[in-house]
């Protein structure tokens, strides 16, 4: 039986693009994938459940190397009938007297400024199993979450709306792996996700936050093979004649026809 190649991601991720791409590349190793939530995302990689996985910063980076993927822009999840759905988006400041249904350390921007936070009067969370269950506290108008876009995208539902925040930091995507377990599978998950061809060569895979080794000796032999050829026609090109051979007379050479002028007085 075949080893498989399991590839973990949180919630909000879509690897599906990935996944074809190695389906097409590597027929000869199954593919496990697998959700997480952002409390295993990064447990998942250390216990040896999941080869690679797609996780949102920040984590324990302790033994792991990581790519950054992309970063998302953070909305607010409300019922349909909130005054923020009139809205096109929201600054924090508009949301410092609603009731957060998540942990406050999760949007420290809200908790910062957040009333219940400062007086005191913040009541104790639902009992919440997932997210499904999180959306409908919110369309029954309990509370509020603040959420990456793609999060809120994936557990939508008619009677909610998310609007975008625009004050608040955006949602880090990387894709991690154990720095020891770098494997010729992992590397070739690596330069799927970083969009090399299927004909580059994975011995040459860059390293997070290089150039591909590849590209830069080609780049170097680019510049000295320019660098030759401006070298070749310099030495073949003919010296520029001196101006006082082409300009005829000078100021301190006398005419030619000085003495005859002189001499036919």
């Amino acid at each position: 039986m075949p080893v498989t190649f399991s590839i973990a991601f949180v919630a909000g991720v879509t690897p599906t693009k990935w996944t074809r791409i190695w389906e097409s590349r590597r027929p000869d190793v199954p593919l496990e994938v697998f959700r997480t939530t952002p409390e295993d995302q990064e447990a998942v990689l250390r216990d040896n459940r999941a080869d690679v996985s797609l996780v949102r910063l920040p984590i324990n980076e302790e033994g792991l190397s990581l790519i950054a993927l992309y970063n998302e822009i953070p909305v607010v999840v409300v019922a349909k009938d909130h005054f923020v759905a009139d809205a096109d988006s929201v600054v924090v400041a508009d949301l410092v007297d609603e009731h957060l249904l998540q942990d406050p350390d999760d949007v420290p921007e809200w908790r910062d400024v957040a009333v219940e936070i400062r007086d005191g009067s913040r009541r104790a969370l639902p009992a919440m199993r997932d997210w499904d269950e999180i959306m409908e506290q919110v369309a029954g108008g309990v509370g509020i979450v603040i959420v990456p876009h793609s999060v809120a995208r994936l557990y939508s539902r008619k009677d909610i709306v998310s609007r975008p925040i625009e004050d608040t930091a955006e949602s880090r995507i990387a894709l991690a792996w154990r720095t020891v377990d770098t494997t010729e599978d992992v590397e070739e998950f690596i330069g799927i996700v970083r969009g090399r061809t299927r004909d580059s060569s994975r011995t040459n895979a860059a390293l997070p936050g290089d150039e591909p080794v590849k590209k830069e000796k080609k780049t170097a032999k680019a510049k000295a093979a320019a660098k030759a050829v401006r070298a070749a026609a310099a030495a073949a090109k003919p010296p520029a004649p001196r101006k006082a051979q082409s300009a005829g007379r000078t100021r301190n050479t006398p005419s030619p026809n000085a003495g005859k002028r002189r001499g036919g007085r």
